[in-house]
């Protein structure tokens, strides 16, 4: 056997090659935050010819692997590693939803909980009532419907009590 035989190694199968990308571009997702270098599969052929001679064979194989994966792209054209073309999408909606709703995250713990203990076949009618309230507008964040009552959610518990009590008694 001559040197060069030696030397040589044979082509990685499409799944080889796929699981060095996939691997490449996690590695980059998690070390930059981000992929910023992986457009095409001609992005990944300086890696594998690192490590393999190369070939026609090898970049069709590299393309092959690449068109395998089916990877939706970013708006600036990179590879998305961890989404398919569906999560995108959904992805994409939910962020226009939360742009149209004006949606905020707002931490938890600033919420104080009541649970108004509600029985009976009119417990869903006081949901009902409590949500349409004026009165309740401002005192009520949000409320769960639960099995044996309401949960509320208010920015003032001491105020929602009272209120809440003076119907109760009233």
């Amino acid at each position: 056997m001559s040197e060069n035989t030696i030397n040589l190694r044979k082509n990685p199968s499409r799944k080889e090659c796929e699981a060095i990308i996939k691997k490449i571009l996690m590695t980059e997702v998690l070390e930059r935050g981000t992929n910023e270098h992986f457009k095409t599969a001609s992005d990944f052929l300086g890696y594998f010819q690192s490590l393999y001679p190369a070939s026609d064979s090898l970049t069709k194989q590299v393309q092959r692997a690449v068109k395998a994966l089916e990877m939706p792209k970013d708006e600036k054209g990179y590879f998305i590693i961890n989404k398919t073309e569906a999560q995108l999408n959904q992805d994409k909606e939910i962020s226009f939803l939360m742009k149209k709703t004006n949606a905020e995250l707002v931490p938890f713990e600033e919420y104080e909980t009541l649970f108004l203990k509600a029985d009976g076949k009119y417990k869903d009618y006081l949901y009902q009532l409590l949500n349409e309230s004026e009165t309740f507008a401002d005192k009520i964040i949000t409320m769960i419907n639960s099995s044996h009552g309401l949960i509320l959610f208010t920015n003032n518990k001491h105020q929602l009590e009272i209120l809440i009590n003076s119907l109760i008694n009233h």
